[in-house]
């Protein structure tokens, strides 16, 4: 019996008994105990009530790719390789990027939980099973880092298009790679590249959207989650078609129309828009206003000795005072 099948049947919320979970899944109870006992190492909320046997309580909103399928138009199917659902992986980043170095185009990875994952700049992504997004894309690109400038940002902007479109107006747009909902992170989008970087290259586009985080998880900086906002949009099926349906044509048609197609619609979502940020780089830091990014997607800061740009790399941005 395979944890992934007990919690199949422990995902409708009620309560099973031991007997019951035994003959469904052709074991002893002896072996549903043991199986059990992993259900509860996983962090999820497991009652036992004597009588009435074990469930958990809420139920689990799990991910299936036959559902993600069904869900996506035939142009999107279209663009999409393969619809790969993992249980507990390390992330869905390193399984994706195998893939790319392989030259898997289209292939996405979405996982019930991570136990290595990773936002930007290396920080540890909170993932526990079966309660937000954790997915990764690989896309392949013929012009290689040049053609890829904005990619992030562009990403973000599918992002929200798809969470407005799910019934959730409102988010904004962090540069380079946080998508906000009332000033708290939401989700995060991080690329990586493997290739030739003046020529063919594939890239991996990991997202992570908090859906249903638990409230006991701890997470170093102010976070929201779609549940909290909107409860009927909170279903990771649902959500995760909703983005691919947006993100799969933006990566189909980007090579050939940059970041400037996305600068206004990412403009009109930008967080810090006219406000007094500090920019961090390095041992250096930036005082100024944001006034926008370019059509490279760098960010532009109006400081005293007049407009700067910055073009990614390891900073941070927050906002001033």
């Amino acid at each position: 019996m395979s944890l992934e099948t007990l919690l199949a049947v422990l995902a409708d919320g009620e309560f099973h008994s031991g007997d019951e979970l035994g003959g469904v899944l052709g074991v002893s109870r002896t072996a549903v105990w043991k199986q059990l006992k992993k259900v509860e190492e996983l962090g999820l909320p497991l009652q036992s009530i004597k009588g009435k046997g074990y469930c958990i309580e809420g139920g689990l909103d799990l991910l299936s790719a036959s559902a993600i399928q069904q869900g996506l138009t035939a142009d999107i199917s279209s663009l999409i390789g393969d619809i790969d659902v993992r249980g507990v992986i390390d992330s869905t980043s390193v399984v994706a990027m195998e893939k790319a170095v392989q030259g898997k185009k289209g292939y996405i990875c979405a996982a019930e939980q991570q136990t290595a994952g990773r936002g930007r700049r290396g920080r540890a992504w909170a993932s526990p099973y079966a309660s937000n997004l954790y997915f990764s894309v690989v896309w392949e690109f013929s012009g290689g880092a040049a053609s890829l400038e904005g990619l992030s940002l562009a990403v973000g902007v599918a992002v929200v298009d798809a969470l407005e479109r799910s019934g959730l107006s409102g988010a904004q747009l962090k540069w380079p790679n946080d998508v906000l909902y009332q000033g708290r992170k939401l989700a995060g989008v991080l690329l990586e590249m493997t290739g030739d970087p003046s020529g063919n290259c594939h890239v991996v586009i990991g997202i992570g959207l908090n859906v249903s985080m638990p409230a006991s998880v701890r997470i170093d900086q102010p976070w929201i989650d779609i549940r909290s906002v909107n409860k009927e949009a909170a279903n990771r099926n649902q959500l995760l078609v909703a983005i691919l349906n947006e993100l799969m044509p933006l990566l189909a048609s980007f090579e050939g129309q940059g970041f400037s197609a996305y600068r206004d619609r990412w403009q009109s979502h930008d967080a810090f828009a006219e406000t007094e940020v500090a920019m961090t780089l390095g041992v250096d830091v930036v005082v100024g206003k944001a006034v926008g990014v370019d059509a490279t997607g760098a960010i532009m800061i109006e400081t005293a000795s007049g407009i700067r740009k910055f073009n990614g790399g390891e900073v941070s941005l927050r906002a001033a005072g």
